[in-house]
């Protein structure tokens, strides 16, 4: 895990600035910032990169990393780099180091841009070819590692983080309005639906996409991998269940891999606790948890938890939110964040990644994208209920939503099981009473809800949605930015390419049944995982209060989030005021409290 920034253009580069820019990479390498240059003609190529070692913690690995004509700045894991290393010693390749990076920047040069379909990892990188001048950048299938570019009159510049192009190119970057407005309005799951960011002119490289710079500064742009749902109609409960396990087992095995210890992100939910617990019982890993109690019995996993910790008798760490002035420590992480935080579940990991880090680890595991391969909300047992009804068991689904689930459902709009049978087309739910929250607005606002089309299947197209537009993308870059504040990197074992084929090749009868969303993998971690975390129907989620934070009953707090500023250009300001003392707070307007304050923070610092 390391940060990356470069330019590629006719200006030359001031020292000055790629002095500032290595500055402010130190969170994301505090082990060793170095950079190169390259002069072709009037082309001018500048590779910065900071490095956090996980593998091979020799300098011999660090970067920039060149072989012959060709050097490279990376960031991620190339986890199965050991398989790659040995298919490309039978092809006569001999190495220096024992590191993924060396094996990265060997396999670009044996099989070309290919190369990226062999990692199975996260990663951006960029590699620049000195006989050509050319630069081939690309981004992981699953976007797990951040990649911005800003293309001005000049060159295009690039980076891990927004702050990097800024401080390399020296431009003043402008919020983009567009972005704050749908944060406020729609919430987090309109954030990458665009392709924009907050900032005006700044861009993502999308998922499993390689980009290619000409001398010419042309730029092209191919995506490498796109994702299916390819059912195998002839797959049983039993096949389901063995396939889930072993690719669930295998992709932990690649990513144990470390030559640092590793810690483990636990919270009440079977996700977490399915990789702890695959860690200790199947590869009798030394397995250290970090976990956020909240006092908010809504959101308590205590019980849980423990249950897990006990069970495989591992070494842990409960922490609770401090109870002070959010303010000061929001501040400091929008300000890193270089946006708003996305909810206030990444103000409450922040905590773990700070003590993760406080308690010498360097890398952390998280449950990301369960939900979305295995179906983990309560929309998707109606949308399963919808695939079911041509099924002849139908009736024994819809018992056994109506008995085991529908008591949990808050929203009562998800407690019709009928919902899509009347209204297919049914998302108001995903950006939550927007009707309600655009009147606070003071701008004209329009964004109405748009989803990608990938596939027939009605439950499968909306999970797709959520793993690559909606909540994933959202989840992986607050995570990431919360982890390198504190110069620690994040793993998350489910966004592995072949468990992804093996669940989308799953028929729909088997994700759900006897009222359990993600059945499957359930299932497959039967023995292996506590039954009390693994049987466990209700979904807690990874949140908070906003009143565990916020007391806006303080007039110092009132008065701060009140006063005059760039806020009040999108807000009313009367309206909000009023908000505050609305009590007992819906769920959907603690989302909007915590969205206005980051905004308006967010705002204030630019």
């Amino acid at each position: 895990m390391c940060g990356i920034a470069g330019y590629i253009g006719r200006k030359p580069v001031d020292e000055s600035r790629i002095a500032l820019t290595l500055g402010a990479m130190k969170n994301r390498g505090p082990d060793h910032r170095d950079w190169c240059s390259f002069l072709k003609g009037d082309l001018r190529t500048v590779l910065l990169h900071s490095r956090l070692g996980i593998i091979d913690l020799d300098a011999r690995s660090n970067q920039p990393f060149t072989i012959g004509d060709y050097s490279l700045v990376y960031n991620g894991e190339i986890y199965n780099y050991l398989e790659l290393r040995e298919e490309l010693e039978r092809s006569g390749v001999v190495f220096t180091t024992d590191s993924d990076t060396e094996v990265l920047l060997r396999a670009y040069l044996e099989y070309g841009e290919a190369c990226v379909e062999k990692f199975e990892g996260m990663w951006s990188f960029a590699i620049h070819d000195r006989r050509s001048g050319g630069l081939f950048l690309s981004r992981d299938r699953f976007a797990e590692k951040p990649l911005y570019w800003l293309r001005t009159a000049d060159g295009i510049y690039f980076g891990s983080e927004v702050k990097f192009i800024g401080a390399l190119s020296g431009i003043a970057l402008s919020v983009n309005p567009r972005q704050i407005l749908r944060y406020l309005v729609n919430g987090y799951k309109s954030l990458y639906k665009h392709g924009e960011t907050f900032y005006r002119d700044i861009g993502e490289l999308p998922y499993a996409t390689n980009m290619r710079i000409m001398p010419d500064l042309t730029v092209n742009c191919r995506r490498y991998w796109e994702p299916r749902c390819s059912i195998d109609p002839a797959m049983t409960l039993d096949d389901a269940v063995e396939g889930a396990r072993h690719f669930l087992t295998e992709s932990m095995r690649l990513r144990l891999r470390s030559d640092v210890p590793l810690a483990f992100c636990l919270s009440g939910g079977v996700d977490s606790a399915a990789l702890t617990s695959i860690a200790a019982r199947e590869f009798n890993y030394d397995v250290h948890t970090f976990s956020i109690i909240e006092k908010d019995e809504r959101y308590n996993e205590y019980d849980n938890i423990m249950a897990t910790i006990e069970d495989i008798g591992c070494r842990h760490r409960l922490i609770g939110i401090p109870d002070e002035d959010p303010l000061p420590r929001l501040r400091r992480l929008i300000a890193y964040h270089d946006a708003p935080l996305a909810t206030i579940s990444y103000y409450v990991h922040s905590l773990i990644s700070e003590e993760i880090a406080r308690s010498g680890f360097r890398v952390a595991f998280s449950g990301t994208s369960a939900d979305e391969l295995f179906t983990g909300y309560y929309d998707h047992y109606l949308l399963h209920l919808q695939e079911m009804r041509g099924n002849g068991q139908y009736g024994r689904y819809l018992s056994d939503w109506q008995e085991q689930v529908a008591r949990f459902i808050r929203n009562p709009l998800l407690k019709d099981p009928n919902l899509y049978e009347e209204n297919p087309g049914y998302r108001e739910h995903v950006y939550d009473d927007s009707s309600l929250w655009v009147r606070y607005i003071t701008a004209d606002f329009y964004d109405p809800f748009r989803e990608e089309i990938f596939c027939d299947s009605l439950l499968r197209n909306r999970m797709m949605n959520e793993l690559f537009h909606e909540a994933t993308p959202v989840i992986l870059h607050e995570d990431d930015l919360n982890s390198m504040l504190f110069s620690v990197e994040n793993r998350s074992p489910y966004l592995d390419s072949r468990l992804f084929a093996f669940a989308y090749s799953i028929p729909a009868e088997h994700l759900i049944r006897e009222g359990y969303n993600k059945y499957v993998l359930r299932q497959a971690v039967r023995g292996t995982l506590n039954d009390k975390v693994r049987l466990d129907r209700q979904k807690k989620g990874f949140n908070a209060s906003i009143h565990s934070l916020v007391d806006f009953d303080r007039k110092e707090v009132r008065d701060e989030l009140l006063a005059e500023g760039p806020i009040f250009d999108y807000v009313n300001r009367d309206m909000m005021e009023r908000l505050f003392d609305e009590k007992p707070t819906a769920n959907s307007a603690s989302k909007f409290l915590f969205n206005f304050i980051n905004a308006r923070i967010f705002l204030d610092l630019n």
